[in-house]
């Protein structure tokens, strides 16, 4: 769970981080910058105004010898509280004029609290005079900071003495004042570095290799860097290689592949492919920045598309939208906890602000990127989508590659001193392990300790239990990473980091990732996997991100769909969410989303926490709780994603390697297909490039508006061939089944039928299923699955092809190429080749193989062949070959 406010005793539920798209009055601008502030007495409630005349107020509470409430819900009406005794209230009255707020880089205004005793902690919430609550800050940040979005009107701060010790607190609140850049007044510079002026605002312009540049600006004069080494560890090195010329209106810098545009009157910026007329961005305003804060202003193209900023809940595609770049513990559709300050544009460029200050950025006709710091620092990268989501992850770390068993299923839940199901012990977690093995499900790991208050015991005793049944223990970090290291060598891989120890996310909580990711390697020869439900830029080179504590609902189904497609834009390519949500459980929707999340790259159950929506009793969530037929439904999706493993592993090694995860919307394959962007192809993803999966997400049997694009797609469970772009509508869907297609060509490996675990898989079989369609290929990864001499290139790959004409089809194997500890010698293989007749011969190398008569007449042979009829699929079965030949299987028709 992520309960940094659990322990308040209640929920973080809909606080929404406050910024908006910015805006301040130019005409405003100078009697603000002078207005006086204001300070409050420290009579309950205070209060103060912002307008043209007051530019700030400032605030002090009593002082509170210890903590009082947990939850502002808890604060008594001010009629009881009158001195401020148990809650300290602050009234702030905000009178600007309309449109104050339309290009403003702060977007509202800021309000801080602050103390003097870092240990100590207070909570900040903000409602409107209708109550409705508008802003918060309820981290574990000194000061706790937020934004009023778009204020106007009067609020109502609140302000939780939540844990402290004779202390008080010095609350801020002021309007943005604005400046915009003025007109060019020096340019200078060469091999691959360039500065210029204007006025009080300082510029610089680096290119880098690979054709990125790092623009800099900063109104103070100095190129301050305060996020330093955290996010880029290294920086790229530099493109020596450029020229300058003046051109009149602007000065070009001209690299291998761009031209900088640095415009004279006033100073404005456009980056340009190298044939100096192709814009890929154009500044249609100078750069402004107020007290806190700096936009950029883009000319947005007429069909220009926008993606990226990380995990924004619902979405993945933002033209029209405002997006929200910062910390948020709304879990729900709208929610951004795993927001990055990157985004990608289909005009050929990607932009990451080199920053922990979080920021808005409205892709409207007028495309404003602001962030809540007075300084630009800003890389940009060229090319399509793909590589700039390549470029973007070498400069903040590629996706981490997983242990093989971090893509089974996880478990998670509180054994100790578990509140909500009474008591019990660590131990006991191994019954729970013993479900999944008598149910015939895989488990790959189990949390034991998943709930504040939990604890754990045993240890050692729970670890080799778990590893017995073929899973890894895992444990939730509720006392803190300094006991890590003794956690591993008991027996710990798997590592969740909750709220507590991601605070208000940003740096301590990209740093709490990669701490917790060494904290196993260090200790251990595995690969460090760690879940994190707040993060930053470069979270993906460390941990599995998921969205956060929710309630079950259609809704929660439907809008996680394009949530975890569209974090891929970002170089995020471990993105989920809780199986069947956490609080709430329904047998149907928990099968549906079970369904919706089978090719996700992580996947886990949160137990312990529910309460059935029908019964209104406590419900646990694993996938068999719920009787026929739906553990037969659950058992057989997660059967279905284990056999697919290699392909799934495949895959996370392509991320390791790209930057590029497994699940993607359709955009990413077919960019020039303006139907992916349209509200069919939201709610469908594809896994890699080969299945197309468009989940149900309502209370019916009947799937309409599935897009397919171009291609021939086929129906994984009837054969039935749809040719794309085309869009399938009233799709049979009954709860067992999941609309899945597989696109023509595709050669998938999996494991054999009935594999239940990465370590009892028999290793010296391999399957393939081969759609074949003219000249197609696919290389499977291979590597131990578990320690990290991947790294050094203890791994393997092989290369299969699939070549369809008039003749039949040709299917040749190539060898196994590289060695890791554990690979075996030789294997045998079974091909099921779909295709609509039944071959006149199949041959092995050219000698001919028998035929059989039923599937199980050639599950009991050595090798054979055998075609149904009904399926349209035949299936090969070879006898175990080295791994260091190369072979063909031939179906002549």
């Amino acid at each position: 769970m992520n309960r940094r406010l659990c322990r308040h005793g209640r929920w973080a539920g809909t606080r929404r981080a406050a910024f908006a798209a910015a805006g301040l009055a130019a005409a405003m601008a100078a009697a603000l910058l002078a207005a006086p502030a204001q300070e409050a007495s420290a009579a309950t409630p205070g209060s103060g105004l912002l307008d043209s005349a007051h530019g700030s107020v400032t605030w002090r509470s009593r002082e509170y010898a210890t903590g009082t409430v947990g939850d502002p819900a808890k604060c008594p009406p001010l009629s009881e509280d009158p001195d401020g005794k148990v809650c300290d209230r602050f009234d702030l009255k905000v009178s600007v004029s309309d449109g104050y707020w339309d290009d403003n880089p702060e977007g509202g205004v800021p309000v801080s609290v602050e103390w003097q005793k870092p240990a100590d902690d207070f909570d900040m919430y903000v409602y409107d005079d209708a109550g409705k609550q508008v802003a918060s800050s309820a981290g574990t940040a000194d000061p706790e900071a937020t934004v009023i979005p778009r204020a106007n009107g009067t609020y109502h701060v609140v302000v939780v003495p939540y844990d402290v010790h004779d202390n008080s607190i010095v609350g801020k609140a002021y309007l943005p004042a604005t400046t915009d850049a003025g007109d060019l007044t020096s340019f200078t510079g060469g091999h691959g570095s360039y500065t210029m002026a204007a006025g009080r605002l300082r510029a610089k312009a680096d290119f880098l290799e690979g054709g990125g540049l790092r623009l800099q600006a900063d109104p103070s004069g100095d190129f301050s860097d305060p996020a330093g080494s955290r996010i880029v560890r290294k920086q790229p090195a530099p493109q020596t290689h450029t020229t300058s010329f003046d051109a009149g209106a602007y000065y070009g810098i001209r690299t291998p592949g761009a031209v900088l545009r640095v415009y004279k009157k006033p100073l404005r910026f456009g980056l340009y492919k190298a044939d100096n007329r192709t814009r890929l961005w154009q500044e249609d305003k100078p750069l402004r920045w107020s007290t806190g804060g700096m936009r950029q202003s883009l000319d947005r193209g007429k069909d220009e598309q926008f993606f990226g900023g990380g995990e924004q809940n619902g979405s993945f595609s933002h033209r029209d939208r405002t997006m929200y770049v910062a910390n948020s513990f709304d879990w729900n559709e709208g929610g951004y906890n795993n927001s990055q300050p990157f985004y990608l544009s289909s005009a050929g460029y990607g932009v990451f602000r080199n920053t922990f200050a979080p920021g808005v950025y409205v892709f409207g006709p007028s495309v404003h990127t602001g962030q809540q710091e007075r300084r630009l620092d800003a890389y940009y990268f060229t090319g399509d989508a793909k590589h700039v989501i390549g470029s973007y992850t070498s400069l903040v770390g590629k996706p981490f590659m997983p242990p093989v068993y971090g893509l089974e299923p996880g478990d998670s839940d509180c054994y100790l001193h578990n509140a909500n199901r009474g008591e019990r012990h660590t131990l006991d977690s191994l019954k729970v392990a013993d479900g999944y093995v008598h149910n015939g499900m895989p488990l790959g790991w189990m949390l034991v300790n998943d709930g504040y208050g939990c604890g754990y015991e045993n240890l050692p005793e729970t670890s080799k239990g778990l590893q017995d049944r073929g899973a890894q223990l895992g444990l939730w970090t509720q006392d803190g990473l300094d006991k890590l290291a003794e956690q591993v060598k008991a027996g710990q891989r798997v590592a969740k980091l909750d709220v507590a120890w991601v605070g208000n996310g940003y740096g301590m909580a990209l740093d709490a990732c990669d701490r917790a990711k060494s904290g196993i390697e260090d200790n251990s020869d595995a690969r460090g996997f760690v879940w994190l439900p707040v993060s930053w830029a470069g979270a993906q080179r460390c941990g599995v991100l998921w969205s956060g504590d929710q309630s079950l609902s259609w809704d929660y189904v439907r809008w996680q769909i394009p949530t975890y497609a569209g974090a891929t834009m970002s170089g995020i390519a471990y993105n989920t969410g809780d199986v069947g949500s956490i609080f709430r459980h329904d047998a149907k929707m928990y099968a549906r989303d079970l369904q919706a999340k089978t090719f996700l790259p992580a996947i886990m159950t949160m137990d312990g926490w529910a309460t059935d929506l029908t019964t209104h009793q406590k419900a646990d969530q694993q996938p068999w709780v719920d009787g026929e037929p739906y553990t037969s439904v659950n058992r057989r999706y997660l059967l279905l994603r284990e056999r697919l493993l290699p392909y799934l592993y495949t895959l996370a090694a392509d991320a390791a390697k790209t930057g590029v995860g497994g699940v993607r919307p359709l955009y990413l394959e077919y960019p020039d297909d303006p139907r992916t962007l349209g509200d069919d192809a939201k709610y469908e993803y594809l896994a890699g490039s080969d299945f197309l999966v468009a989940p149900v997400y309502k209370d019916s049997d009947t799937r309409d508006g599935i897009y397919l694009p171009k291609g021939v797609w086929t129906d994984y469970w009837s054969g039935t061939t749809y040719r794309g772009p085309t869009t399938v509508n009233g799709y049979h869907a009954p709860i067992d089944t999941l609309p899945l297609f597989v696109k023509a060509g595709a050669i998938v490996p999996m494991w054999p039928q009935g594999t239940t675990s990465w370590k009892t898989r028999d290793r010296h079989e391999l399957d393939w299923d081969v759609h074949p369609q003219g000249h197609s290929s696919y290389t499977l990864y291979e590597d131990d699955g578990v320690t990290r001499t991947f790294a050094s290139g203890a791994s393997a790959t092989q290369r299969v092809t699939a070549d369809a004409d008039e003749h039949g089809v040709t299917v040749s194997v190539g060898a196994s190429r590289g060695s890791y500890c554990g690979k075996p010698d030789a294997r045998a293989y079974r091909f099921t080749v779909h295709g609509d007749h039944a071959p006149r011969r199949v041959s092995y190398d050219g000698r001919s193989l028998p035929r059989v008569g039923s599937a199980d007449a050639l599950t009991a042979a050595g090798t054979g062949w055998y075609y149904d009829a009904e399926t349209g699929v035949t299936t090969v079965k070879t006898a175990r070959a080295s791994l260091d030949r190369t072979f063909t299987v031939a179906l002549k028709r």
